[in-house]
């Protein structure tokens, strides 16, 4: 057997309603001063309603920075950390979706260690301490809150990644009520962004490990058998918390065996064009997952019966093809958009994505089978007019 490291976030807290414990939690950690990070859209839909009331009754100082931005800008980032070392900060405390938490994960080690965010991006360069971390996740998405990595935005839309074990936070609270009522584009795209963590490190060329092997697939299972009713039926308490639980687990796994080309390839959609991080996987995944039939086949065809049951006795090659045919059906079902010309790419655009994609060499290099720029261009080109998604 393979050596291998695997670490995670050594809190989590999973219940109902469990942001009105948050006081408990801060008090353990003995902090006085918190900065509650999040977005308007977030605090203006009332999610943060009961962690302020809470923590405010306790006699926790609170400061509310609300000015995240979707794939966080390295700008809003810094102002960030800026204020809460001039507030005397002394825990930051995000709730929100995965850029509310990927901000305040910089925003914790920024304050404390003063470093210039821009000599930290990359793997393991961030060693410095941080300000006590608590994450309260409201999509059932990125699984940030398990995860040692913040992606942000750079002044030149390109999307760079800061990956180190000082990011993970000290508790994950996972409070299924605050993902009640969630759009179902949204419910669908995050969704799907939380499957694409639990297949890519699933097939994953460096780190797969048996622990994260274990976590994605039940992470896959939780979220196949749950996301359709999730999006249909936007206040079913329990589908909601499969969601979430899955998205976790999910994180748990990619967090230590590492994603691929679908991100690589996701990433220049969400930042020239702006679209949603989980909606930019979804575009691109039925070209990568046949692109990689392939190289992966037989991993495929290990999680095939994971989303259908009769795929259990078929031959490697067609239960592979049925897992791929299966993602897309769920695509098609939660209404997911088939096409990149749907958010705006035109095919004038695709030689600027393909080239932005190659520069993602951090997660190319993790990918089942290696992708070229003609390869990164051509799966494009099916997904311009959403040609993948049809081949299923």
């Amino acid at each position: 057997m393979n050596p291998f490291t695997f670490q995670t976030t050594p809190n989590v807290l999973f219940e109902a309603g469990a942001a009105k414990k948050l006081p408990e939690i801060v008090a353990g950690l003995k902090a006085s001063r918190v900065m509650l990070v999040t977005d308007k859209g977030v605090r203006s839909a009332g999610l943060t309603k009961a962690a302020e009331a809470a923590l405010t009754e306790a006699g926790i100082t609170l400061d509310i920075y609300e000015d995240v931005q979707a794939d966080p800008p390295t700008t809003i980032v810094e102002a960030a950390a800026a204020r809460a070392r001039e507030a005397g900060t002394d825990l930051v405390l995000s709730i929100g979706g995965g850029s509310a938490l990927d901000t305040a994960k910089l925003v914790a080690y920024l304050a404390k260690s003063e470093e210039p965010l821009d000599g930290i991006y990359g793997v393991g360069l961030a060693k410095g301490e941080r300000l006590p971390l608590i994450l309260v996740p409201t999509t059932a998405g990125t699984g940030s809150e398990v995860t040692p990595i913040s992606i942000v935005t750079t002044p030149t839309t390109e999307k760079k990644g800061v990956v180190s074990h000082k990011l993970l936070p000290d508790w994950a609270v996972l409070d299924p009520e605050l993902t009640l009522g969630l759009p179902a584009h949204v419910t669908a795209a995050t969704g799907i962004d939380a499957m694409v963590h639990a297949i890519e490190a699933f097939t994953s060329k460096h780190k797969k490990n048996p622990i994260s092997d274990q976590l994605a697939k039940q992470a896959l299972a939780l979220l196949s058998a749950n996301i359709r009713t999730a999006c249909t039926d936007p206040t079913n308490l329990e589908a909601r918390s499969g969601m979430l639980l899955g998205s976790m687990l999910a994180g748990m796994a990619f967090a230590n065996a590492p994603v691929a080309a679908v991100h690589a390839l996701a990433y220049p959609i969400g930042a020239i064009f702006h679209v949603p991080h989980g909606l930019s996987n979804a575009l691109v995944l039925m070209g990568v997952m046949r692109f990689n039939l392939s190289h992966a086949q037989g991993l495929y065809a290990e999680l095939a019966p994971i989303l259908d049951a009769e795929a259990v006795n078929l031959p490697e090659d067609q239960a592979a093809a049925r897992f791929v045919d299966g993602l897309a059906a769920i695509c098609r079902d939660c209404k997911v958009p088939a096409s990149l010309a749907e958010v705006g790419v035109k095919e004038s655009d695709l030689e600027r994505l393909a080239t932005d994609a190659m520069k993602q060499t951090r997660l190319l290099v993790n990918n089942p089978r290696e992708v070229t720029h003609g390869d990164a261009f051509a799966i494009y080109s099916e997904a311009l007019d959403g040609k993948a998604r049809q081949a299923a």
